[in-house]
C-alpha cells in the first residue's frame, strides 16, 4: 500500500488553466512472485506480475477524481532492492468534460479512461516479519486515447512511500519451487522470417467537439525476424481507413475555408513502418514507428508511434491491443486480431 502526491505536469498547454493544487493519493498492489520455473522467468531476473488499483484525488473540481484498476509486472535490479513497474489499466472520472455543466474539462471527454503508470521504487521485505517498506518515484498517465472529445489527458509526477507485508514464508515459497519442474531450454533461440496479417479496428472522434464517434479500420502486413528470446524485429504497412477524418474534413471545408481544405480530399491514409516486440511468454510488448507514404489530409504531421500488448494464442493466432499517436498526441486505441504464417 502506498500513499503519493505530486504535480500535473503541463505537457500541453492547453491544460494549463487545470494546473493548480497538487494530485494525491493512494495505489493498493497485490504481486505474484515467481521463482524460475519458465524460461521467461529466468531471462527477466525471476519478475513478479499482479494487479493495483489506484485512486488520485486531483484537489481540482473541474478534473474530478480517477479510480482505476491495472495489470502490471515488476522488473527486479541490485539484489531485488529496485524494482520498475509498468502497469496498464481502465479508470473511472468522476467529473469529465460537459459542454452544459463542465466545458473546462478538456482533459478527459469521458467517464472511462485509459491509465498507464510506471513506478521505480527501492524496496526492503521482511523488516520486521513480514512487514517492509518502499519508497521512490512514478508517473501516471490518463487518456481516453480520442475515443471521445476532448482529449487533452494528464500526466501526474509522483512520489510515494508504501509498507509491503508478504504472506507467503520462504517455506511455503521452497514448496512451490521445488513442486514445479524447470523449463530446460537455456539453448540459443531463433526462427525463420513469418509474415503476419492484422486486422484492427475501435471508435474515435475528432479533436472538434461535437462531430460524434466514428469507426475505424486498419489494414497490416508486416514481416517479423525472431533474433532471440527476448526480441523480434519487424517492417511493414499500414492502411488507414479512418471514417472521424473524413466528417473533420467537411466540417473544416464549411466553417474554415480560408485553411485551404477543399473538403474533397481523402481520408484513408498508408504508411510503412519499423518495429519491435519484447516477448514475456506468450505476451509480448510492441513497438512501431511510421511514416505516411500516402497522405492526402494534413493531421498531426507525417510520423507515427504505435504502441502496446500482444498476446499468442498459439504460434500462428494473435491478439493485439495498442495506442497510436502523433508524439504525445493520442490518435486511438486498436483492437486487433492476426495471423502469423
Amino acid at each position: 500500500v502506498n500513499y503519493f502526491y505530486g504535480s500535473i505536469l503541463r505537457h500541453n498547454k492547453d491544460i494549463s488553466h487545470l494546473i493548480k493544487n497538487h494530485p494525491d493519493g493512494f495505489i493498493i498492489g497485490y504481486n505474484h512472485k515467481t521463482f524460475g520455473n519458465k524460461r521467461w522467468q529466468r531471462e527477466y531476473n525471476l519478475p513478479d506480475w499482479g494487479f493495483s488499483f489506484i485512486n488520485q484525488n486531483s484537489d481540482n473540481d473541474i478534473l474530478g477524481n480517477n479510480y482505476g484498476l491495472y495489470g502490471h509486472v515488476n522488473f527486479y535490479f541490485l539484489k531485488r532492492n529496485l524494482f520498475f513497474r509498468i502497469g496498464q489499466g481502465i479508470a473511472y472520472n468522476t467529473n469529465p468534460f460537459d459542454l452544459d455543466t463542465n466545458p473546462k474539462n478538456n482533459a478527459y471527454g469521458s467517464h472511462l479512461l485509459s491509465s498507464t503508470y510506471i513506478m521505480l521504487n527501492y524496496t526492503k521485505a521482511n523488516i520486521f516479519q513480514n512487514l517492509g517498506v518502499q519508497t521512490g518515484i512514478s508517473l501516471l498517465h490518463y487518456s481516453n486515447a480520442n475515443v471521445n472529445s476532448p482529449n487533452s489527458s494528464t500526466n501526474a509526477f509522483l512520489f510515494n512511500v508504501g509498507v509491503t507485508y508478504q504472506f507467503e514464508t520462504s517455506e511455503s515459497s521452497s514448496i512451490e519451487r521445488s513442486n514445479n519442474p524447470v523449463e530446460n531450454s537455456e539453448v540459443k533461440y531463433s526462427e525463420p522470417i513469418h509474415y503476419n496479417l492484422v486486422v484492427r479496428g475501435g471508435v474515435n472522434a475528432s479533436d472538434y467537439i461535437g462531430l460524434g464517434q466514428q469507426g475505424f479500420l486498419v489494414l497490416s502486413a508486416f514481416a517479423d525476424k525472431r533474433l532471440n528470446y527476448k526480441s523480434s524485429l519487424q517492417v511493414g504497412a499500414d492502411l488507414f481507413l479512418s471514417k472521424f477524418l473524413e466528417k473533420e474534413i467537411d466540417y473544416i471545408a464549411a466553417a474554415f475555408p480560408n485553411t485551404g481544405v477543399e473538403g474533397d480530399e481523402d481520408y484513408k491514409r498508408a504508411g510503412v513502418f519499423v518495429g519491435h516486440e519484447l516477448h514475456m511468454n506468450n505476451l509480448a510488448f510492441v513497438t512501431q514507428l511510421g511514416y505516411y507514404v500516402y497522405y492526402p489530409y494534413d493531421f498531426e504531421g507525417r510520423v507515427y508511434i504505435r504502441a502496446g500488448l500482444k498476446y499468442y494464442f498459439s504460434p500462428k493466432i494473435f491478439a493485439a491491443t495498442t495506442l497510436k499517436s502523433h508524439g504525445a498526441k493520442a490518435e486511438a486505441i486498436e483492437f486487433g486480431l492476426g495471423i502469423r504464417l
